[in-house]
């Protein structure tokens, strides 16, 4: 994981807001609770009276390798009325505002440049509010995470953005980034279609329960439970994750004719798959460079925005 950051963004009620950011491949931990109000550890009921100032709020933590702050910006943008003052979706009060509220001096001219690009695309005035942080209450218990406990619960926020949101896949690092984030090796598999050594590299004989994602952007790509020894020295998978999270092309390099796997998101060389792997797994065999890849163990996977794909880990699940 890099380096983790907070960002607080308000977009009307907490509930959909959180569970559609929560989706966002990248987004490590989301909370909702209070912003910028004038009363300490204000309950619910004092939020809603209208008289302490606050804006329902989430609380994001993300990865900044994963996902930069503008295109996190541009996701919340996705689910907002810029142009609304204290109205998203049928919600009316001062606790519905919009507003993105920053902790690092640093943010202030990318959310600033971001504002201002969004606001040029407008036909009315911009309404949402920038401001630094001033203070932040976690709201209540049953408010965290209200709609995994209730599916069914309010939601001015459809389905189709939670859709989006986890398929959302980050833009490309451009070169000198990935020059200083990717060791030498990893950046000469994925950015050059070089090829590992077998059996000197990290996961060729590792069976540890977890999801194997993209070097690149964290794209979740291979599963423990469809990981098996294929005796050739690299790890070795009988199928992706999501058959939209590769593609393939030919290689008719080394005088012989392969088919090459590179992720979708990121065009990052993987490796090849082969026609050769186990008949009872479905007969194919996806020899994935460890460079390519980077593991993330079970009990990481929650923490780290993968907890979706954990009942993938029980091999009758991935079948």
């Amino acid at each position: 994981m890099g380096k983790t950051k907070h960002i607080y963004l308000a977009g009307g009620c907490f509930w959909g807001l959180e569970k559609y950011l929560s989706l966002i491949p990248g987004v490590v931990e989301t909370q909702v609770g209070y912003a910028n109000g004038h009363k300490q550890n204000p309950s619910y009921e004092e939020v809603c009276s209208g008289r302490t100032g606050f804006a329902e709020t989430v609380r994001v933590r993300y990865d900044s390798a994963r996902i930069g702050l503008t295109e996190l910006l541009e996701l919340f943008y996705q689910v907002i009325d810029p142009t609304s003052v204290n109205r998203q979706g049928p919600d009316i009060g001062e606790q519905y505002r919009t507003g993105v509220y920053y902790e690092d001096e640093e943010d202030f001219p990318v959310i600033l440049g971001s504002l201002t690009l969004l606001g040029e695309t407008l036909d009315k005035p911009l309404a949402v509010e920038m401001k630094k942080l001033e203070n932040f209450y976690p709201a209540e218990t049953y408010h965290q995470r209200y709609l995994d406990k209730y599916p069914g619960g309010y939601c001015h926020i459809g389905p189709a953005h939670f859709m989006a949101a986890q398929s959302y896949r980050p833009s490309k690092p451009d070169g000198a980034v990935l020059r200083r984030r990717l060791t030498d090796m990893q950046y000469e598999v994925t950015q050059r279609s070089a090829t590992e050594p077998p059996f000197q590299n990290e996961y060729w004989n590792q069976f540890e329960p977890g999801v194997y994602v993209d070097v690149v952007d964290g794209t979740p790509l291979f599963v423990s439970s469809q990981k098996f020894d294929s005796g050739c020295g690299w790890p070795s998978f009988s199928k992706p994750i999501d058959p939209k999270t590769i593609q393939t092309l030919s290689d008719t390099s080394w005088g012989r004719e392969r088919t090459e796997v590179q992720s979708a998101g990121s065009g990052s060389h993987l490796g090849h798959v082969f026609e050769d792997g186990p008949a009872s797994l479905g007969g194919l065999r996806y020899c994935i460079n460890s460079a390519a890849l980077r593991f993330v163990p079970k009990n990481k996977m929650q923490e780290e925005g993968y907890g979706h794909l954990l009942p993938l880990l029980d091999f009758e699940a991935a079948l």
